[in-house]
């Protein structure tokens, strides 16, 4: 990616320019020392000077008022504008260049407002060291801070309840409650001059005189820390989706990548460049210039890559396709500014300002084409079967025909928030991580937008961080990975049907994780090593089984925090710190034994094992045949794999005559002691049940069944005798002691009642 920059021959401001905003993705305004306010159209270039200042008043900041996100309507631009300036006061001034009403605000110059995201509240920051909270109409609502130095910038947090602000060389985030504690740290070694934090990636980014910039995350732990630069960082930037920002310096105007890494540099003739800011789309940047000039770039040159895909957005309105297995070149032309495209699935989805296209890789000449409710589209998901569109006012999932298949919705739902870290989809499911909540992921059918199940969302038991849903196999089985804020990695069961959600710890401090596109499988960056796990299901089979399932490798050769992009057959691309590009291969077998034990071929599976001879096959294989209760084949992995207590109770599996049993008996091997005493209750096997939960020492719960469906009753408590009586002990549990008074044991009886049992079983299964 890069900047296509445009200047002025000759600068519109006669004096420095101090501040850009934003109104629609084609309408700027700047301020000027020069005590101008201009407004810019950039569909015909023209500009026009709105409003006139008093000569004491040089302005320092523009901030619009937020857009009203309302459902269906396009998205119109703002109607206010705040304006800080040198004499002490914050100015509202209309679009019309009006200027509704001037507050006196600080002693000396207002340096930075900003209204909170949700409009209600304004915050100014000023030379006197003092951060004040203001209504909407400019009543003053309270001084947050009172500082011994100017605070140079001020922003809201992403829930807009608490305050980031500069303080010499420390930042501060003061949450706006009343007593709480504000957080401080030292952050650079000169002053701090410019600050954003954005919501969408919950990161932070400081630029100062030591002339660096630094990445830190919201409790002030440092992610990225540039080298020092030629000059001051003098403004800073980042995208509305959170991907990317921008940093300008003296005749110095850079694009970085989230991670810190630079896109590319600019080295316009511009002076400093005072004052940074993205359009609602995140598609164009206008920087305010120390020489008067009004710097406007586009971003182009972003590359998208799907195996033999690779596509480039060479222009605001072309895209340029290459297919590197034969050189064949396209290129795509739309009416529109291109916003957002995506890639994957042998599909590209471009959203424009108006319209989408979806392309399919076999046929680039005839997309299909709808238009978008709202303009700016801010995150695209695909899937294999449908693809998913995030804007301003909704989450919307289209089929590839361009049909719209549903629109989920929840209580206290942020669309703006929203990115690849906190929404997944796949073909059966869409998961959205709460903002309100961050414990909480709500969970969608893709086909009907309904909320799964019983409509309870999934509460995990810290804030989550990333999720991810795999791309395969059938709806009932479909898992979710979630990383919390500890970077611990768990699994858990999307579909439930009457017991309760299993959510099992996969590893630790993992930094990123990607799924398989064509089965099952799970790659993570995980402290220093690249890990795979080739059958994460098996955590649910056979838990002593999963660490025999796991490919891992050391990730030194990958740099420093390196980042996961995708997992494709057995491909694993990875992004090094410094923004290359690694690829990394995997084993091809696992995937190929996916795709035998999907189309239920055991016998090529047991072969492809043989041929292949490693022991984490076999394994993938046992818990795989074992999940499906195909025991002649998990008989033989787990021989391979020299489990011989398993391969003897696999074998005593087999001898049960009935169903039922057997696949009670594997849940059981399974570790799903609940399910298998439901599927024996179904089956009517009530003495299976309740001989079941002797052997698993459930003393009380045999005693329950055989109560309540009067049989047995002897039976357990003879057990119950005989295993007191080998430890030694007495009887104390009141239960017992109430039924043991009326009941003679006789052990012959016993095994008499025992045999016939088990040969009612026999002749049951022997009719089947």
């Amino acid at each position: 990616m890069k900047f296509k920059t445009t200047l002025q021959k000759e600068p519109k401001h006669t004096e420095i320019a101090t501040c850009v905003g934003w109104t629609t993705p084609d309408e700027v305004y700047s301020g000027s020392d020069d005590h101008q306010i201009l407004r810019w159209n950039l569909l015909n270039n023209e500009t026009v000077n709105t409003t006139k200042l008093p000569n004491d008043v040089y302005p320092t900041d523009i901030h619009w008022f937020p857009k009203s996100s309302g459902v269906g309507k396009k998205q119109g631009g703002s109607d206010l504008f705040v304006l800080t300036s040198t004499d002490g006061k914050f100015h509202l001034i209309s679009r019309t260049g009006r200027v509704e009403k001037s507050v006196e605000s600080h002693r000396g110059a207002v340096l930075a407002g900003r209204w909170s995201y949700d409009g209600t509240a304004l915050v100014t920051a000023g030379e006197d060291g003092q951060v004040k909270i203001w209504s909407r109409s400019g009543m003053l609502r309270s001084t947050l801070t009172q500082n011994s130095t100017p605070v140079y910038s001020v922003v809201w947090g992403p829930d807009s309840d608490q305050i980031l602000y500069t303080n010499g060389r420390q930042l501060v985030i003061k949450p706006l409650q009343a007593n709480a504690k504000p957080s401080t740290w030292k952050a650079h070694d000169g002053v701090i001059l410019k600050v954003d934090w954005n919501p969408a990636n919950n990161l932070i980014l400081s630029g100062a005189e030591d002339c660096k910039f630094k990445i830190w995350d919201c409790y002030g732990r440092q992610m990225y820390s540039s080298s020092s630069n030629d000059y001051p960082i003098t403004s800073i930037a980042w995208t509305p989706d959170g991907e990317c920002f921008a940093v300008g310096s003296f005749n110095t105007l850079r694009l970085c990548d989230k991670t810190g890494w630079s896109h590319a540099l600019e080295k316009p003739n511009i002076g400093s460049v005072f004052n940074l800011a993205w359009s609602s789309d995140g598609t164009q940047i206008a920087g305010a210039c120390g020489n008067g000039q009004i710097i406007f770039a586009h971003v182009i040159e972003k590359r998208l890559e799907w195996k033999n895909f690779e596509v480039t957005v060479s222009d605001r309105q072309t895209i340029n396709v290459r297919n590197v297995v034969n050189d064949a070149k396209e290129k795509l032309d739309f009416r529109d500014r291109i916003i957002k495209v995506s890639l994957a699935f042998d599909h590209l989805v471009v959203a424009t300002s108006s319209q989408c296209y979806v392309y399919s890789v076999r046929n680039w000449n005839t997309p299909m084409i709808f238009d978008l409710k709202e303009g700016g589209v801010t995150l695209i998901v695909q899937a294999e079967k449908h693809f998913l569109l995030v804007d301003n006012a909704g989450i919307y999932v289209y089929s590839y025909e361009g049909r719209m298949v549903c629109s989920p919705k929840f209580q206290g739902m942020r669309t703006d928030i929203l990115n690849t870290q906190t929404i997944s989809l796949s073909n059966d499911t869409i998961a959205v991580r709460d903002k309100v909540d961050e414990k909480v992921i709500h969970l969608f059918e893709a086909q009907s937008g309904k909320p799964l199940g019983d409509g309870k969302p999934i509460t995990h038991k810290m804030e989550v961080m990333e999720i991810a849903l795999d791309q395969c196999g059938s709806s009932n089985e479909r898992r979710l990975a979630i990383i919390d804020k500890n970077r611990d990695l768990y699994l858990t069961s999307v579909r439930v049907f009457g017991a309760a959600r299993k959510t099992v710890k996969l590893g630790t401090m993992i930094m990123s994780l990607a799924w398989n596109d064509t089965c099952n499988m799970l790659a993570a960056l995980a402290d220093g090593k690249f890990t795979v796990w080739y059958y994460p299901n098996a955590v649910y089979v056979d838990k002593a089984l999963l660490p025999k399932t796991i490919f891992e490798k050391d990730a030194s050769e990958f740099g420093k925090n390196p980042q996961l992009l995708n997992f494709l057959g057995n491909h694993v691309t990875i992004r090094r710190a410094e923004g290359s590009l690694v690829s990394s291969g995997v084993s091809p077998y696992p995937a190929i034994l996916h795709g035998y034990v999907t189309s239920a071929r055991w016998d090529d599976a047991v072969r492809l094992c043989r041929f292949v001879k490693d022991e984490t096959l076999w394994s993938c294989m046992a818990a795989m045949a074992a999940y499906a209760k195909d025991l002649s084949t998990a008989e033989v992995a787990y021989a391979a794999i020299n489990e011989a207590d398993k391969v003897q109770y696999i074998l005593y599996i087999k001898e049960i005559p009935s169903k039922e049993a057997r696949n009670a008996e594997m849940a059981l091997f399974c570790g799903n002691q609940q399910d298998a005493e439901s599927i024996l209750l179904q089956a009517g096997l009530i003495f299976r049940t309740i001989m079941m939960n002797i052997q698993l020492f459930n003393w009380a719960r045999a005693l329950e069944l055989a109560v309540k469906h009067k049989t047995h009753v002897d039976s357990v408590l003879a057990f119950r005798k005989k295993f007191l009586d080998n430890c030694d002990k007495e009887e104390t549990d009141k239960r017992f002691l109430q039924y043991s008074e009326g009941v003679d044991i006789d052990w012959e009886k016993i095994e008499q009642k025992i045999e016939m049992e088990f040969q009612k079983e026999r002749e049951k299964g022997g009719r089947r």
